[in-house]
């Protein structure tokens, strides 16, 4: 049997919180576009602390790179259990990757605690922290109320749905928990723990940025790349 392949969701506010509802993430909270990582009255909008960001980024040769390099030594994620500072899921499923980014921003750090009793999200999430990396994997492989979920959402934003691999980009959320900044992303070995934050610092913050996202475009530069594009959305109570 050929393994599943869903369709591409879009990154955007509408889609994002049109899954947040279905899954059962308290309407608190919302997801924002980020328009500027640098001009402070293009981030007015969103209300700080902002607690998780959900990003697009171009799959360039430089980050490729990168990437291969920083997970050559590694092994694969053993972490399991309550003690965990994040609950990280590997991508089985294929163009869920808007998907399983959600759920690294909804169910880690203080978005966590905005998770409505008794919905499947809490479910989700109860389930898989005790499990171990396939485990935790075949979980959402076979869950029904998540692939509902994802169905749900693949109509909206601006583009035509697609089920073909968008193999040019990648969803990764950022989020802060225990006071780190975590790079979480289902095609890594494991979740990714970028640096300390101060008590002051959320996902927005100049730091978390530098940390974040910001050095996979130094990245590009740096490689004298042009491609700079991203998209992102990040979540934070409702203004």
């Amino acid at each position: 049997m050929a393994p599943k392949k869903w369709v591409v969701l879009e990154n955007n506010p509408e889609v994002m919180n049109q899954l947040a509802a279905k899954l059962g993430l308290s309407s608190e909270l919302t997801f924002y576009d980020v328009w500027s990582l640098d001009e402070p009255e293009l981030m007015a909008h969103i209300p700080r602390p902002a607690m998780a960001l959900l990003v697009i980024l171009p799959f360039t040769p430089a980050w490729d790179r990168d990437r291969r390099a920083e997970d050559a030594e590694k092994g694969d994620y053993e972490g399991s259990g309550p003690e965990e500072p994040v609950v990280w899921f590997k991508q089985t499923i294929g163009n869920a990757c808007g998907s399983i980014g959600f759920l690294h921003c909804a169910i880690n750090g203080p978005a966590a605690d905005f998770i409505q009793p008794g919905s499947d999200l809490e479910q989700i999430r109860r389930d898989a922290i005790p499990l171990k990396i396939k485990e935790r994997a075949d979980l959402l492989y076979n869950s029904v109320p998540f692939e509902e979920a994802h169905a749900s959402c693949v109509r909206l934003g601006d583009t035509v749905p697609s089920n073909e691999e968008h193999l040019g980009q990648h969803f990764v959320a950022f989020v802060k928990a225990d006071g780190h900044l975590w790079e979480l992303e289902g095609s890594r070995k494991g979740p990714l723990d970028r640096g300390v934050l101060g008590d002051d610092e959320d996902v927005l913050s100049p730091k978390a940025l530098d940390l974040g996202f910001r050095r996979v475009i130094r990245l590009e530069q740096e490689a004298g790349g042009a491609d700079l594009r991203f998209s992102c959305i990040a979540l934070s109570r409702k203004a």
